[in-house]
């Protein structure tokens, strides 16, 4: 005696869609179990004497229960799920009344071609990457449980497929959904949904998920919500493979190397996570480049910078005006990016180890760092000036300044340490004439000093937030 049950996915509707796995099973089955809409998909591979046993729709258990009695009695069958079996199908059903009834048959799960696998094919490749599947239908699972899954797939950025979107009496779920969604991806995020995949009256539709109506959609339609890789080329809905974006930049003319692919996607990651992330792009700019630098969300509080600021400085940069770069320390020097400078020809100037400073800081007891601003003051009076460690050459320029025998184009201000370093900043905003980004408070560095030099001379960039084309 047999005592077998295939439990087989028969695909979303089109023959072509059924594996042949599938079709042998449903062949050599004595009885057929499944809800009757699917016969007519099967039934020219039904074996002539074959026993079709159907029932109606949330008759699930019904059916699971029939095939175990069937197999029991020693018959070979065959229980057909729309779909992949296994996937909101009878497979979980139908294994787990077996194991409750400690029946005595043999189960074998044949996979089939999944109703979102035929849309995603139908729009394009929108699954490239990971992504979740989500039931919104609140039969069998609390509505509770199902939006908290939709928050995490929101936030966790995958592709996301939903099964169930709408029936007769589930009306809004699908538009809660959607707000959820707009919450955490950007508005343009491409949704493509399909209804009856596969099938005769197919219908296909793209849109972005800010003008996605949930009204238009049924109990028959799979929707696919893309994640903030996905772009969409044509009538194609395209999630890249890579996970840097590599597909997108090449579909827009773009080349990205892998450090610029790493700090694009790490840009969008922090904007991502900002308190207030709809700040304008000229604070943005630069605060995007402190967080990266420091991996301190604090930056938020402690960037300071005068209006349009980032602004004025990069067109100083673009017209020429800035020429040269003074910094207090090497470290900050070192940490300017060299393919800007290259490309904007700008010099980056340094006097910490000139021996006419340590002559001069030794003849006047001063720090070195004072004394390299008295020399830079000479020779470059009207550079961009950077801070990143010495709040004594910061105060030295400010006092120079106030005495008109210097006039920075722009001034980075972003001395480190416990001594004087508060004072150093409060003197530089009293210059209403200079524009200044500043880093408020105790905190800076010579990395952050260069890398707010770095956002003054890429900000041509920020509008498309795709930093790095230096690295």
């Amino acid at each position: 005696m047999s005592k077998k049950i295939y439990i087989a996915g028969i695909g979303p509707g089109s023959p072509e869609d059924i594996t042949p796995a599938a079709l042998k099973a449903i062949g050599e089955s004595e009885v057929i179990v499944g809800y009757k809409y699917y016969f007519q998909f099967v039934a020219q591979n039904l074996r002539p004497e074959a026993l079709c046993v159907d029932t109606g729709m949330k008759k699930e258990q019904d059916r699971a229960q029939m095939a175990i009695d069937y197999a029991m009695q020693g018959k070979t069958v065959c229980v057909i799920s729309s779909g992949d079996a296994g996937i909101y199908g009878m497979a979980p059903l139908v294994c787990e009344m077996k194991q409750q009834m400690r029946a005595d048959v043999e189960v074998e799960v044949l996979p089939g071609i999944s109703a979102f696998q035929k849309a995603a094919a139908l729009l394009g490749s929108p699954v490239g990457h990971d992504f979740c599947v989500i039931s919104l239908s609140d039969l069998m699972t609390p509505w509770k449980v199902i939006e908290k899954r939709i928050w995490a797939a929101a936030t966790a950025d995958f592709v996301t497929a939903v099964y169930n979107p709408k029936s007769t009496g589930r009306y809004w779920q699908l538009h809660r959904l959607k707000e959820i969604f707009l919450k955490e991806r950007k508005e343009d995020t491409p949704v493509g949904y399909v209804r009856q995949a596969g099938r005769p009256d197919q219908q296909i539709t793209l849109t972005t998920l800010a003008d996605f109506n949930p009204e238009d959609v049924d109990m028959f339609t799979i929707v696919l919500i893309g994640n903030s890789q996905s772009f969409c080329a044509g009538n194609m809905f395209i999630t890249p493979r890579g996970y840097y974006g590599e597909t997108k930049a090449k579909s827009q003319g773009k080349s990205y190397g892998m450090g610029q692919s790493i700090m694009i996607e790490s840009f969008r990651t922090i904007k991502s996570e900002l308190e207030n992330p709809d700040i304008p792009l000229n604070r943005l700019w630069p605060l995007l480049h402190a967080i990266h630098t420091t991996a301190d969300f604090d930056m938020e509080k402690h960037l300071w910078l005068d209006e349009n600021a980032t602004e004025v400085l990069y067109q100083k940069v673009t017209s020429g005006e800035i020429k040269t770069i003074v910094t207090d320390v090497t470290m900050v020097a070192s940490g300017i990016r060299k393919g800007a400078l290259e490309r904007l020809g700008i010099e980056v100037v340094c006097y910490i180890n000139d021996a006419r400073v340590k002559a001069m800081a030794e003849e006047q007891n001063i720090t070195r760092a004072q004394a390299g601003m008295r020399i830079a003051a000479e020779e470059y009076p009207n550079a961009l000036y950077a801070f990143g460690n010495a709040p004594t050459a910061l105060l030295e320029l400010c006092d120079l300044m106030r005495k008109q025998k210097v006039m920075p184009a722009g001034v980075i201000g972003a001395p480190v340490g416990f001594v004087h370093v508060e004072e150093s900043k409060h003197a530089l905003k009293s210059f209403a004439g200079v524009p200044k980004i500043i880093i408020e408070g105790r905190k800076g560095g010579s990395n952050l000093a260069a890398t707010l030099v770095n956002s003054v001379l890429t900000y041509g960039d920020a509008a498309q937030l795709e930093p790095g084309r230096d690295v």
